[in-house]
C-alpha cells in the first residue's frame, strides 16, 4: 500500500513539475513576443519621428490645422472647407498621395497641436513672425498681407489721421499678428478665438474696432457681405513703419515636410495652379509667384 501511495505521489509531482515547466515556457514565449512587438512598435515610432513625410504617407492622411479665416479657410454651404489655403492644402495632399483632413484649432495653441502630433501642418494665413519661425519649421513665404483696423463705416472719418490706438478697445484674434500690432500701438485689446469673431464684436458695439488681416477684410466686410456697415481704415504695418507681412505654412521643427512643400509649391507656381486658385479668391495681387 505504501509503495502504491509513494508511486502515486511521485507521479503527481512529476506531472506538477511538467505543468510548471510548460507554463514557464509559455510565459517566456509570450514575453518574448510582447518584447518583439514593443520593439517593432518602437522602431515604427522612431521612423515616424525621423520622417514626418513617411508618417503622413503611412497613415494616408495629412492633417491640417486651420481656423475660420475667409478667404484662406472657410466652409461653404455644404460644410466643406474651401478657400485659397484649403484648396492648396488639398492639392498638396494629392501631391503626397494622401487624403487631407482639416482640424479647426485654437490659434493660441497651434504650436502645441503640432508638437503633440494632433496636426501635421498649420496652414491658415499664418504670418511669419519671429515667434512663429522660432517655434516651427516654416515654408518659403507664399503670400503678402498687412494688418488693418476695421471700424463702423459711419465713423471711418474719425480714424483717418490715427497715429496710435491709445484709448481704443480693439478686438483681436488671440495669439495673432493683429494682437501684437494693436498692443504695440497702445490699444486695450479684447482677445477672441478667431478673426471672424472680432467683426462680431465691432458690429455689436462691444469693441470700438477690430484688427484683422487685409486679405480677410477684403473678403468679409463692405458691400455684398454680412458686414456691409463695416470698413477698414488704417494699415497698422505702415503706422509701425513695418513692411508687409508674409504668410507661410508651419510644420514641426526639423520636419522633412518643409522641403516637400517647397518643391510642391514651386511646381504649382510654374504650372499656373497657384495663380488660378488665387484668382478664384481674389488674391492674385497678394500671392507670391517668384
Amino acid at each position: 500500500m505504501k509503495k502504491t501511495l509513494s508511486l502515486a505521489l511521485a507521479l503527481t509531482m512529476a506531472l506538477s513539475l511538467a505543468a510548471c515547466g510548460n507554463s514557464s515556457s509559455s510565459s517566456s514565449s509570450a514575453n518574448s513576443s510582447g518584447s518583439s512587438s514593443q520593439s517593432n512598435s518602437s522602431a515604427s515610432t522612431s521612423t515616424a519621428a525621423e520622417s514626418d513625410l513617411a508618417a503622413v504617407q503611412e497613415k494616408g492622411t495629412l492633417v491640417v490645422g486651420i481656423t475660420n479665416f475667409e478667404p484662406m479657410d472657410y466652409q461653404d454651404e455644404n460644410g466643406e472647407w474651401i478657400g485659397f489655403d484649403a484648396d492648396m492644402a488639398k492639392e498638396f495632399a494629392d501631391y503626397l498621395g494622401v487624403d487631407v483632413e482639416f482640424s479647426e484649432i485654437t490659434w493660441d495653441y497651434k504650436v502645441m497641436e503640432l508638437e503633440a502630433g494632433n496636426i501635421d501642418a498649420v496652414w491658415n494665413g499664418m504670418t511669419l513672425t519671429d515667434e512663429v519661425t522660432s517655434a516651427m519649421a516654416t515654408s518659403e513665404p507664399y503670400c503678402l498681407n498687412a494688418q488693418v483696423l476695421v471700424v463702423p463705416a459711419d465713423r471711418a472719418a474719425d480714424y483717418e489721421a490715427l497715429t496710435s490706438l491709445e484709448g481704443m478697445t480693439v478686438a483681436v484674434e488671440s495669439g495673432s499678428a493683429g494682437e501684437d500690432a494693436a498692443e504695440a500701438l497702445g490699444a486695450t485689446t479684447v482677445p477672441v478665438q478667431a478673426q471672424s469673431n472680432t467683426l462680431m464684436e465691432v458690429a455689436a458695439g462691444t469693441s470700438d474696432a477690430a484688427v484683422i488681416d487685409l486679405l480677410m477684410a477684403g473678403a468679409m466686410i463692405g458691400e455684398g457681405t454680412s458686414y456691409e456697415n463695416l470698413t477698414y481704415t488704417a494699415n497698422l504695418n505702415e503706422l509701425q513703419g513695418l513692411e508687409s507681412e508674409e504668410y507661410g505654412v508651419g510644420f514641426r521643427q526639423g520636419s522633412d515636410l518643409v522641403d516637400a512643400f517647397n518643391t510642391f509649391w514651386s511646381e504649382k507656381v510654374a504650372d499656373g495652379t497657384v495663380l488660378e486658385v488665387a484668382t478664384t479668391y481674389g488674391l492674385q495681387e497678394s500671392v507670391i509667384l517668384e
